[in-house]
């Protein structure tokens, strides 16, 4: 009668921890975001648990029919394709649920893309705000302009095909001096950091074209 949100790896397998692995042998079932993904995953660490597509796309029609397994005496966990469950991926209805039903969610420690961009970036993050995806149309411009007033280094992720328009909204709202890090393929072989102004980062990513998600760290000046 228990949740296990498990962190997985952004990139490095070797990121997984001794416990995310023994936890996702014991349990019944794993809800996965991705099986296919997942697979290759549980594939490398010999796990045999079976597993359950959990998804955005789907989360709204199954949980509660997963929470009532888990309510008649089941051990689930929920892990995504990468990263903890929850940041800016499926977690949070499950875990609400869970805990209407008083019934016990636990959350394991472990990999999460903005912490390690966070922390290289150079920007202060003693304080910080995490932002996630900015609304794609509506509601955009006024999160954006929400935030000008915000003196805390602000933490975004941003896919590659959109990474220069909101380069170009940070510039139009928070000006060209604004320090910027932009960090893409975290643990990975081709791990890179890119820091300075808005400004120049705009003219280095007009050059060179945005591959890989991308999570970046904003100081508006």
């Amino acid at each position: 009668m228990k949740l296990y949100l498990v962190p997985t790896p952004i990139g490095n397998l070797a990121d997984m921890t001794y416990r995310a692995v023994e936890i996702l042998k014991e349990v019944d079932l794993i809800l996965a975001e991705d099986t296919r993904t997942s697979g290759k995953l549980l594939q490398h660490y010999e796990i045999k648990t079976p597993m359950l597509s959990y998804h955005m796309h789907n989360e709204h029609k199954i949980v509660d029919h997963v929470v009532g397994r888990i309510k008649n005496g089941e051990k689930m966990a929920l892990i995504t394709d990468a990263g903890s469950p929850g940041i800016s991926d499926p977690g949070f209805l499950i875990t609400r649920k869970m805990l209407e039903n008083n019934l016990d969610v636990e959350a394991l420690p472990g990999a999460t893309a903005f912490v390690p961009a966070l922390v290289v970036s150079g920007l202060p993050c003693d304080k910080f705000v995490f932002e996630g995806f900015l609304p794609v149309k509506k509601g955009r411009q006024k999160r954006l302009e929400f935030l000008k007033e915000e003196r805390r280094t602000i933490v975004f992720y941003e896919s590659p095909h959109k990474l220069l328009k909101t380069l170009s909204d940070f510039k139009t709202h928070y000006g060209g001096n604004s320090r910027v890090s932009i960090s893409r393929e975290i643990t990975k072989m081709f791990e890179e950091h890119y820091r300075g102004t808005v400004d120049d980062a705009i003219s280095h990513f007009e050059l060179k074209k945005p591959k890989g998600e991308f999570v970046m760290a904003l100081m508006i000046d």
